[in-house]
This record gives structure tokens, C-alpha cells and sequence, in this order.
């Protein structure tokens, strides 16, 4: 065992083939490989292993590309609805009371490692565990396509809020605050023009994927020049691109290296402390608070007028413990206030969280729909504008993704079901340009078993079904979902790889459109006739 502790050594390519051997092993149990990487950290960890420079390095990368790209699908405006940050706010207080509380019971019973806390450390633990994950919620949103969904967006905004705390808690807990020189970031609006300019210009290939590269970085360097975190502005320099036409194309660019760099963000967590029992039991102790702290965002949710079903969607992309609680334990026990323990505590609940997660929100429309009648009771009357109930009893067309393909099929059958066809957008912005457009587009979310509730008259006529869904996951959930709500007729969709058609034609598809194949059949079918005489 010795002689394996000295030959794993920092930046041995020995840790990429764990955690690739523990991501594939996962997989093939339908989970997240995320998971599987997490875990190859721990494995690691016990081996001997530690953390070094290269892993936080490789980490903060992926951490400021992360939310890059999420800042390039975020609009602003969406930060500013009640639903976010009202739930943000509400959540964040009374979380933070209700777990000090119960910190403050386990220290006056003299729990082990409870003890030495006084209300203001109490406090303290209680605040860092009101945070949800804002890298594991992104990222699995990524992985289902539905980071611009309704309750993808809801729950990214409750995050960016959370963030900001967290921003506003560092900088006078570190003595970090901005200095006169962050009113210099105001320029970055007159500037906006310019960055739009480059982006046009750069084409679309590794100049592109450097340009995004190269903005997040320098947008978090330049932030924490000024004393403000990294991370946050490269949120901002994203969103401040999020209207430009090539905003996704940029984002689509960035995705594989952003995943890549990602494992070292999943590995570190493991690798930060190696816990005895006393931590393992601690952490149990806290991870029996997640569901108290999933109820209230549910209940905040359904009180700031959204359906039921995005309440619960919202609020189980954020049942999970934030690796902030990792950076504010370290500033806590640097100073004092904590013991160093605490950090293997911090790491134990942080990565289980996402291990329970992961699979609940793999099954959780299943969940949707086995506990509906008892969950709609705390729906309001009233709804959120792009969520009441639409009239769609004439239509036979759908169209589910009005991305490119999506809008291309629409704008070539449109003249032969004028009045009969609709297009359903995830996106809420995209389907009000398309609106603009003159198109008949409406907001909904063809994988969520509630949309065909509120779709009333949908199934009476409908008889063709197109899926041009961002992901293969997305089309297949939709798929699916139609078949169980007894849909008998026509549905075809788009695949990249023929491992997805055949997924696909087993989920009742009747016609499967390979972009790959088809386009380059269409490409040669179109030489030839213009080679004919």
C-alpha cells in the first residue's frame, strides 16, 4: 500500500483514468458521471492523494467557464422577477434561522463536535447551508437540455441571487471589499458594442471558441482586480453577450472543454478532507435537513404563483448543499471560529447531496405524478403569464424546439396548416421573438408531464409531432411523454448519432432524422441535379 501512496503523485495522469474508470461505471446505472467523479475523489483521497495547485487550477477554469456560459443564456431581466429573487431572499433568511436553530438544539445537547458553537457560529453554519450548488445545478441542467426552460431559469436566477450574497458575505468576512476602481466596470455598457463587433468577426471555428476563452478569463481577472469575485464576472460578461445572435453558438463551442475542465472542480471536492465517523455522522445529521430545505422552495415557488410542477422542478435542481459552504468553512476555521473538522463535514454533505440529487432528479416527473393530487394543493388560482392555460383544440401540428431545425420545418409546412400548427418554445424570450415573427409559438415544455395539462384541447386533433429538441435526452423525454399521455399518431425527430435513432424508435418514434446523414444525402442529392443538363 505504501509503494501505491508514493507512485499516485500530483498531476499523475493516474487520477484522469480513476475518475474516467468511476464516470463510466455510474453511467452504465443511468447516473450523472459526475457522480462517478466525485467519488473517484474520495478514492483518491483515501489512497493519499491531495489536491495540489494544477487540480485548483483546473477547477477555477471550469467553475469561470461554467458560469460564462450560463451568463450567456441568462437575460437580466429575468433576475428581476419576483419569482427569483423574492423566493431567493425569503428562502435565504429563513433557512438560515430554521438550521441555526437546529445547531444551536444539537450544541445544547452535547453532541459531539456541537458543543463549542454559540449563536453567532450557529448562524454562520446555518447561512452556508441555505446555498444550493450552483455548479451541480447548472450542470445538470446542461445535461437535459433545460437551462432555458422555465424552471431552469427560475432556479439559475435563484442562484446568480445567492451568488451575489455569497459575494457581499466574502468581501467583509475576508475585508475584501471592491475598491474605487469597480466603478470602472460601468464601462463594460459603452463597451458592449465593441464586444459585439468581435464576436461577429471572429467566424466560427477555434477563433470563436478562444474568444470565449479569453473573455471569461480576462472578465474574471479583471473583476478580482477590484476586489469583487472572479466568478461573478464572468457571469456578467456572459450575460452582457446573452442577446447576440451567436450567443449559443459561442456557449455550444465552450461546452466540451467546460465539462473537461469540470472533473477537477468534482475531484477536489473529494479530496478536501478525509472524514472519521464523527464527521460522517454529522453530515447524515445534515443531509436529513434537505428535504426541509427542498419543501420551502417548493412551497415560496407555489406562493409566487408558478404551477406546481416547475415549483417542484425549480426546487429539486436546488435540493443539494453549495461548495460555497467549502470556502466559507475554510475562512471560518482560518479564524477560528470553526474546528478544522468541520471542512471534512462541509465536503461529506456537499458531495452526498449531490450523489441523493442526481438520481431523484432523474425520476422526480415519475415522483410529479405519483404525488400530483397532494402537491397541486398549494398551486394559486392565479398563474405566472407564460404559464397559464392555453387553448390548442384545433391544432394536428406540433413542432416541440423552435431552434433552427425546428424554425426551418415550420417555415416550410406552415402554408399547408395555416391555423393547425404550433411551435412550443422552452425559451421564453425566444418564443416572443418568434411571436414577433408573426409565427404562432407558444411557451411550454414538451418533456414536462404538466404541459399537456395545461394545453387544453392538445390531444383532441393532433396527429404529426416533430421533436427538434437541443438534446437527444430532451427529444427522448418527450417521446416518451407523449406515449404515456396515449398519443397514437405521427412523431418524428431529430438524432445526431445512430445509437440515439435506435433510442429513439424504441420510445415509439415513427421517423428518425439524422442532421449528420441527411444533410450531407441533401447536399449530394442537390449536386446532382445541378450537374444534369
Amino acid at each position: 500500500m505504501d509503494a501505491l501512496l508514493l507512485a499516485i503523485s500530483p498531476n499523475d495522469p493516474l487520477w484522469i483514468a480513476i475518475a474516467f474508470a468511476f464516470g463510466y461505471a455510474v453511467k452504465q446505472i443511468s447516473l450523472p458521471p459526475l457522480i462517478g467523479y466525485l467519488i473517484a475523489g474520495f478514492v483518491l483521497n483515501a489512497l493519499g492523494a491531495e489536491s495540489d495547485s494544477f487540480l485548483d487550477t483546473v477547477a477555477d477554469l471550469g467553475i469561470t467557464l461554467l458560469l460564462f456560459t450560463i451568463g450567456l443564456k441568462l437575460r437580466l431581466r429575468a433576475l428581476f422577477k419576483p419569482e427569483v429573487w423574492g423566493v431567493a431572499s425569503i428562502h435565504l433568511v429563513v433557512v438560515s434561522l430554521l438550521f441555526a436553530g437546529f445547531v444551536l438544539m444539537l450544541s445544547a445537547i452535547g453532541l459531539p463536535m456541537f458543543t463549542d458553537l454559540d449563536a453567532q457560529t450557529s448562524l454562520l453554519v446555518g447561512f452556508v447551508l441555505s446555498f444550493s450548488s450552483t455548479v451541480f445545478a447548472i450542470k445538470v441542467l446542461d445535461e437535459l437540455g433545460a437551462t432555458t426552460s422555465k424552471h431552469g431559469q427560475v432556479a439559475i436566477g435563484v442562484l446568480v441571487i445567492q451568488d451575489i450574497a455569497a459575494v457581499i458575505f466574502l468581501a467583509f468576512s475576508a475585508g475584501k471589499v471592491p475598491t474605487v476602481w469597480a466603478l470602472g466596470l460601468l464601462l463594460l455598457i459603452p463597451l458592449r458594442p465593441l464586444l459585439y463587433r468581435l464576436l461577429e468577426k471572429v467566424g466560427h471555428g477555434e477563433l470563436l471558441l478562444l474568444f470565449g476563452i479569453v473573455l471569461a478569463l480576462v472578465g474574471a481577472d479583471v473583476f478580482e482586480m477590484v476586489g469583487i469575485k472572479g466568478d461573478v464576472g464572468a457571469l456578467i460578461l456572459g450575460m452582457i453577450l446573452a442577446t447576440h445572435h451567436k450567443a449559443s453558438e459561442l456557449a455550444k463551442s465552450l461546452l466540451s472543454l467546460k465539462d473537461l475542465f469540470l472533473i477537477g472542480f468534482f475531484l477536489s471536492i473529494g479530496m478536501t478532507a478525509l472524514p472519521g465517523w464523527a464527521e460522517i455522522g454529522v453530515a447524515v445529521l445534515l443531509l436529513l435537513l434537505l428535504p426541509v430545505k427542498t419543501l420551502l422552495y417548493y412551497l415560496l415557488f407555489n406562493q409566487f404563483h408558478a404551477r406546481a410542477s416547475t415549483s417542484w422542478r425549480a426546487s429539486t435542481n436546488l435540493a443539494n448543499y453549495s461548495e460555497f459552504g467549502l470556502i466559507v468553512g475554510a475562512i471560518a476555521v482560518s479564524a477560528g471560529w470553526l474546528n478544522p473538522s468541520w471542512m471534512a463535514v462541509f465536503a461529506i454533505a456537499l458531495s452526498a447531496s449531490f450523489i441523493i440529487s442526481a438520481p431523484v432528479i432523474r425520476i422526480r416527473d415519475q415522483l410529479f405524478q405519483r404525488w400530483r393530487p397532494t402537491l397541486i394543493r398549494w398551486e394559486r388560482k392565479s398563474r405566472l403569464p407564460d404559464e397559464q392555460d392555453i387553448d390548442l383544440s384545433a391544432i394536428t401540428t406540433v413542432i416541440f424546439g423552435m431552434g433552427r431545425m425546428g424554425t426551418a420545418a415550420y417555415t416550410a409546412i406552415e402554408p399547408d396548416y395555416t391555423g393547425e400548427l404550433v411551435g412550443i418554445e422552452i425559451n421564453e424570450f425566444k418564443a416572443e421573438e418568434h411571436c414577433a415573427l408573426g409565427r404562432n409559438v407558444v411557451v411550454g415544455d414538451g418533456t414536462n408531464p404538466e404541459f399537456w395539462f395545461r394545453a387544453i384541447g392538445l390531444l383532441d386533433n393532433l396527429n404529426r409531432v416533430m421533436l427538434t429538441l437541443p438534446t437527444h435526452e430532451a427529444n427522448l423525454a418527450a417521446a416518451r411523454q407523449l406515449k404515456s399521455m396515449g398519443y397514437t399518431g405521427f412523431i418524428a425527430a431529430t438524432s445526431k448519432f445512430e445509437d440515439e435513432e435506435q433510442a429513439l424508435k424504441e420510445a415509439g418514434v415513427s421517423f428518425t432524422f439524422n442532421i449528420y446523414t441527411e444533410a450531407g444525402l441533401g447536399f449530394a442529392e442537390d449536386l446532382r441535379q445541378l450537374s444534369q443538363p
